[in-house]
């Protein structure tokens, strides 16, 4: 498994805690979050911590692998975390994500999994932005469900963009024509990321499994 871990919602001590537990339980992948603010979730009275953002998340677990804890005190043998990070290649200001993303990697992460991307432009920046860090990249693949999603993605979820023409093709569609619409549209650009990236993570749309499975199928198949 690949435990997400969000510095939102514990102080560094915890943190440090639950990387201890993964690890004594064999669970070696986490993908460090900075988090989004309790106030947008369903739970707009909890409290959001931030002892440390996802750079310094990222910086304490390559020194927990190296042998340390928080305080520099030896582990007296380190942990063995593969480290994730994340990327938005959709933002407005891709200079700030891409020099964010730098120091993710200089600070210890191996791997970079994106926010989900509906547009083959987004990916050739990508690949212009990105290719001298070294670390491989994936693209988050998001089997679109309706016309009324792809609005609703592009409206409504931060860090998501569904382009002009991909809404177009979506317009109208519900039921079996969405899905069927949408996955059309995730093989093009499963096959363009793969032409251009080592991999893609696919995002289950709603519990729709089916569809996963069918662009699984497809991605393995390239």
């Amino acid at each position: 498994p690949l435990l997400h871990m969000s510095c939102r919602d514990r102080n560094v001590l915890g943190l440090q805690s639950e990387l201890l537990g993964m690890a004594a339980l064999g669970m070696r992948h986490v993908l460090p979050l900075t988090g989004d603010p309790a106030r947008v979730g369903d739970h707009p009275g909890a409290a959001s911590v931030y002892d440390v953002n996802s750079v310094q998340l990222i910086g304490i677990i390559k020194r927990m692998n190296e042998g340390f804890n928080y305080a520099g005190k030896s582990l007296k043998a380190g942990t063995q975390f593969v480290i994730g990070c994340t990327f938005n290649p959709n933002s407005k200001n891709l200079d700030a994500q891409v020099s964010r993303l730098e120091r993710k990697i200089t600070s210890g992460a191996q791997y970079v999994m994106t926010q989900p991307v509906f547009d083959v432009r987004v990916l050739d920046e990508m690949v212009r932005r990105t290719q001298a860090f070294g670390v491989p990249i994936f693209t988050g693949v998001w089997p679109l469900l309706s016309g009324r999603q792809a609005e609703f993605l592009h409206n409504e979820v931060p860090g998501i963009v569904v382009p002009d023409e991909v809404r177009a093709r979506m317009a109208g569609t519900e039921g079996e024509e969405g899905g069927a619409r949408g996955l059309e549209i995730a093989r093009e650009i499963s096959q363009a990321t793969l032409e251009r990236f080592p991999g893609v993570y696919l995002i289950t749309p709603f519990l729709r499994y089916s569809a996963t499975v069918e662009l699984a199928a497809f991605a393995r198949g390239l």
